[in-house]
């Protein structure tokens, strides 16, 4: 059972509001102005835990992953959304909120540009709503059903993954169609050769 959360318009407004120093480039080598693992600590110290080590800034800041530099870019505005008060007031969101950074601006930055978490309406609820999902929140005045539903509508890494989905049952069926084409054809020949 999730827990009641703050609502959603609150942390859709924060997202919209976002300060410009958080859309900066990420610093990456000598690229960039904002040096990502420096939010990302500051961040977890203010949820109550221990500044990252330079383990957990590596997982954060891994570059070899595809489309990295949107990742980061994710990720800083996670970091903005996260320093919202509410969050602040929690017991033991510092590994949560870790977690929600370093596997959730993957999952998106494969199907969203950064940018689009803040402009986009439907892309700054998918945040918000994973975001408190993944924390172990519900949006206030909403049950867990509703909730979910409503992350599934308007989750982009779900329509990719059913776009996906998709493709390979239209192959799959392309692929049966053809064999059975060959088989009828094959039927036929060899029909003609016994006459």
């Amino acid at each position: 059972m999730k827990k009641e959360g703050p609502p959603l318009e609150d942390l859709l407004r924060r997202l919209a509001e976002i300060p410009a120093d958080f859309l900066e480039e990420p610093r990456i080598g000598r690229t960039g102005t904002v040096a990502v693992a420096a939010v990302a600590s500051d961040l977890i110290r203010a949820l109550g835990g221990p500044p990252l080590t330079e383990a957990q800034a590596k997982v954060l800041l891994d570059t070899d992953t595809k489309g990295y530099r949107n990742r980061l870019g994710i990720l800083l505005i996670g970091c903005w959304l996260l320093y919202d008060e509410f969050f602040q007031k929690q017991k033991g969101m510092d590994s949560s909120a870790f977690a929600f950074l370093t596997t959730r601006a993957g999952e998106l930055a494969a199907v969203t540009p950064a940018p689009k978490f803040v402009s986009d309406p439907d892309r700054r609820e998918e945040l918000v709503r994973l975001c408190l999902n993944d924390l172990g929140f519900g949006p206030a005045g909403e049950t867990e059903t509703q909730a979910q539903d409503r992350l599934n509508t308007i989750s982009s890494v779900e329509r990719q993954r059913v776009i996906l989905a998709a493709r390979q049952a239209e192959e799959r069926a392309r692929s049966i169609r053809e064999e059975m084409a060959r088989k009828a054809k094959a039927e036929a020949d060899a029909k003609i050769t016994r006459e």
